[in-house]
């Protein structure tokens, strides 16, 4: 049935109808409202992902003013990124029965609300919650950034709104390290909150101003749709949380991470079970199934694995060098612009047939780039990273879009009822991947570091010329403000074992970046090959046709 919310005095052409249940309709608007819908979608997703960026590039900041550990915050984006993935098992569904500005608005005036509290009365349970709402509330605002580009360009040029919608929020991270700690910081960390505030209420004013055209609403909910979300959420919060948590409590040494895995395997393994026997399932499990989705599923995987390189690899060493984000701002204003560049070159060569040699050339870009970062030193500061950080900037917008692009193709061709279980696929192996890439790289530079710090103190032989070298010179520098000579000798001791480490360090933060090149250069082997699979089998059809 048609929307409440359709105006009675304009009858949309069935060309205008929605692409899928719950999208808006897509008349043609005069150019004046198409630069609004333009800038509205710009609005809403930067801030689909800048305001939790700004919240994970700040973590050890957040745990310091709230009195916490940095093992507790992690918890921060755990339950983000799990009640992100998750979202869309609700939100498509509600968008087809309640319509697009109820279920938006809701969530806008939910997180709002939860922001506000944490103003006033800020605690680590009210910021969990704030985190799960803003979970919800981002994935709702990936969407309304589609939609709005929707409105921008024409039928024919649609593709180029997926392409972007889905690229813009790829922008949030960057330029969360470009806002001024201090900013952020104001007040017991109240800045970044209020920062926060002012972008829900700005897209709210922005949405309420200038509405999408209305959907077709209908009964769209089914009871059952509560046990398998029930089983859902419960199950990737515990995998996030023990993708996030792990590498601060370590793996080994607690328990509780095994058992939360323990967990959440039975969890979703019923959900998925559940689902498969459904009439009108939530998650179409045989589809997933298929080999051409799984492909999909573990190449996306991947590349957002590696792509972990640019939000762990370069900045955890940049970091262990003494610089914070205030000193990065010129590098991310070039990731900006490479990540633009990213967009306008997947747009300028998207074809469906290209989306695989898309993909290829993305995980070449990130594989280069990773590579170049293995030649670390002492004197690596942000200016050395230029070129390499603007290679992976480059690289993920040139994968997100056409990947996206990739699975509509897929919907398109099934049926609107499996686009829930693409978005929600789609999803995961951004949110599970860059989790699990942060994991895996922090997991990894951790355990290369005790490698190397065992590797070189082997070295330190007290009867070595240089090393008493070195210890005099250390003793030597503090000899201005410390008088007794066994402090001295002390100090200087110390001052050694800092630079051992520093070295450590940056040995195992080259065995990162040659672990991020070999899995993007392996993924765009394997894209390689299978694309030329793919052109043998065609040809073969023809010449048999």
């Amino acid at each position: 049935m048609a929307s409440a919310a359709a105006p009675e005095s304009y009858a949309f052409a069935p060309e205008e109808r929605p692409v899928f249940p719950g999208s808006p309709y897509s008349p043609t608007h005069p150019p004046l409202r198409r630069v609004g819908y333009a800038l509205i979608a710009l609005l809403t997703g930067i801030t689909s992902n800048l305001v939790n960026s700004m919240v994970t590039v700040n973590l050890p900041n957040l745990a310091g003013a709230m009195g916490l550990y940095v093992a507790q915050v992690a918890w921060f984006p755990a339950v983000y990124v799990a009640f992100n993935a998750t979202a869309n098992l609700t939100l498509v569904r509600a968008r087809i029965q309640f319509g697009i500005p109820a279920v938006m608005h809701f969530l806008l005036v939910i997180y709002g609300a939860a922001v506000v509290y944490q103003l006033i009365l800020p605690s680590f349970p009210v910021a969990l919650f704030t985190r799960a709402m803003c979970g919800m509330t981002m994935a709702a605002l990936s969407t309304i950034t589609l939609y709005n580009l929707m409105q921008v360009f024409s039928a024919k040029t649609r593709p180029l709104a997926l392409l972007i919608g889905i690229s813009i929020p790829q922008l949030g991270l960057a330029l969360a390290r470009l806002i001024p700690v201090e900013a952020l910081a104001l007040d017991g960390w109240r800045g970044l909150h209020l920062i926060e505030l002012g972008l829900i209420l700005a897209v709210m004013a922005s949405t309420i101003a200038l509405p999408v055209p209305p959907t077709d609403r209908t009964k769209a909910f089914e009871p059952f749709d509560a046990i398998t979300i029930g089983l859902m959420v419960p199950g990737f919060l515990l995998v996030c949380a023990v993708l996030s948590v792990g590498r601060y409590l370590w793996w080994t040494d607690t328990p509780w991470l095994g058992v939360a895995l323990a967990a959440a395997v039975p969890l979703l393994a019923a959900a998925i079970l559940f689902e498969h026997f459904r009439a009108r399932p939530l998650i179409q499990t045989r589809w997933i199934g298929t080999a051409d989705m799984l492909r999909f599923a573990l190449i996306a995987f991947v590349v957002r694995v590696a792509l972990a390189e640019q939000t762990y690899g370069s900045v955890g060493l940049l970091t262990l060098g003494g610089l914070i984000n205030d000193q990065l701002h010129l590098l991310f204003m070039l990731v900006v612009l490479a990540m633009i560049a990213g967009v306008v070159v997947a747009a300028l060569t998207l074809k469906p047939d290209r989306i695989p040699l898309q993909i290829m050339a993305a995980s070449l870009c990130i594989a280069l780039g990773a590579w170049m970062d293995t030649d670390v030193s002492n004197l690596t500061r942000p200016p050395q990273l230029y070129a390499s950080q603007m290679l992976i900037a480059f690289g993920t917008t040139l994968f997100i879009g056409p990947s996206l692009l990739f699975g509509i193709l897929r919907v398109l061709q099934r049926g609107p009822e499996y686009l829930v279980t693409f978005v929600v696929l789609f999803s995961a192996t951004q949110n599970l991947g860059g989790l699990a890439g942060s994991a895996l790289l922090g997991s990894l530079q951790y355990d290369r570091v005790r490698y190397y710090t065992a590797m070189l103190s082997q070295y330190l032989d007290a009867g070595n010329p240089i090393v008493v070298q070195r210890l005099q010179a250390g003793a030597a520098a503090v000899s201005g403000v410390i008088v007794d000579p066994a402090q001295r000798t002390a100090q200087g001791g110390a001052l050694l074992s800092q630079a051992l480490a520093r070295e450590a360090n940056l040995l195992a933060f080259a065995d990162v970046f040659r672990a991020v090149a070999l899995i993007a250069l392996a993924n765009a082997v394997y894209l390689a090959i299978r694309i030329l699979v793919v052109q043998r089998l065609d040809a073969q059809k023809k010449a048999t046709a």
